[in-house]
């Protein structure tokens, strides 16, 4: 957690635990009633695809009026400090941005003088906490791309500081806009009963085995099945995980994670009225149209609690493979991270 002083990070997470309840439930405090003044968009981290296409969207000339005439004008580039990967994207998508009438500043705090709302798009989720906190400290009203954080801790640290700056924020996959979703939230297959989801789930060394790549699957299986989730146990192979959540209520939830074989995105969804297979990716365009309506309205599409669940059932399925397999509680992940 560099740059964060140890102290504050210790009362944010306390302050974060004050409104969790044993089973991790925080109150959805972050909505601001009535439109958001000011349509001028500030991205954070120029080392991910996702900013890019944003841009591309936000800024086309025929940009569709459902994107409410919001326009990325300003970006800080400064994304990992030590993933290969993503420190060699960002040249190039600093020339992409800037082609789309973007300027290019130097700090966050430049950044923030030029912007109503904020995209944080950085890869590494490790600085997050730290790129947030400005944000939130100028009540700037941000989408943070997956994943929330490197951790559960930096996560609950995080929604800390939102409470305590009134600023709403929220994070989310694209995924969780994969076809078919939307007809699983409308009640058409009835109550959700039960789902298996998959995607990728490549590894990165800077972070723990799901927050990199198996986020994108654990964020679908999370959309249909809500909160809840009691116990995570793990079952890994070079190739795949397997983790399966039992919820409070008895539904069982599974993900399955690849490192073989064909990269895809989906799932089955097992209703009282009738099942049904989740369709292909739409790209990141549903994800936006919420992030604008969120920029709108003030009121978060994705609740805290769920954010946190998802990231305590990613940490939960390392400890459980550190177990040989055995279940881990979630709840005493959540209170711990109080």
């Amino acid at each position: 957690m560099s740059n964060y002083d140890r102290r504050n990070f210790i009362k944010m997470v306390t302050i974060a635990g004050a409104g969790l309840g044993v089973s991790g439930s925080l109150n959805p405090l972050y909505a601001m009633s009535g439109s958001l003044a000011g349509k001028k968009v500030g991205i954070i981290g120029l080392d991910t695809s996702h900013a890019v296409a944003f841009t591309k969207t936000l800024n086309a000339a025929d940009s569709p009026a459902i994107y409410g005439g919001y326009k990325v004008v300003a970006a800080y580039p400064k994304g990992s400090n030590d993933i290969k990967s993503s420190v060699e994207r960002i040249p190039g998508y600093i020339e992409e941005v800037k082609k789309l009438g973007v300027e290019i500043v130097g700090s966050i705090a430049d950044l923030l003088k030029k912007v109503d709302v904020v995209f944080l798009e950085t890869n590494d989720g490790r600085l997050h906490l730290e790129q947030a906190l400005p944000v939130l400290k100028a009540r700037k009203p941000m989408f943070i791309d997956k994943p929330i954080a490197a951790s559960l801790a930096d996560a609950s640290a995080i929604f800390a500081a939102a409470k305590k700056y009134n600023t709403p924020v929220f994070s989310s996959s694209s995924l969780r806009y994969i076809d078919g979703i939307d007809e699983v939230k409308s009640g058409k297959i009835g109550k959700v009963l039960g789902a298996e989801t998959y995607s990728p789930a490549k590894y990165e060394v800077t972070h723990p085995d799901l927050f990199w790549y198996g986020i994108h699957g654990v964020e679908m299986l999370f959309a249909v099945m809500g909160t809840g989730c009691k116990t995570v146990t793990r079952v890994h192979t070079p190739d795949a995980d397997v983790v399966v959540g039992v919820w409070n209520d008895g539904r069982i939830g599974t993900f399955r994670g690849t490192r073989k074989g064909k990269s895809d995105y989906g799932g089955r969804i097992f209703g009282e009225k009738s099942n049904t297979t989740l369709g292909t990716f739409k790209g990141y365009n549903p994800l936006l149209e919420q992030i604008i309506k969120f920029f709108e309205t003030g009121v978060v599409p994705v609740q805290p609690e769920e954010t946190l669940e998802i990231a305590a059932f990613m940490e939960a399925a390392d400890e459980s493979k550190a177990k040989g397999g055995s279940p881990v509680s979630m709840e005493k992940l959540l209170t711990k991270a109080k």
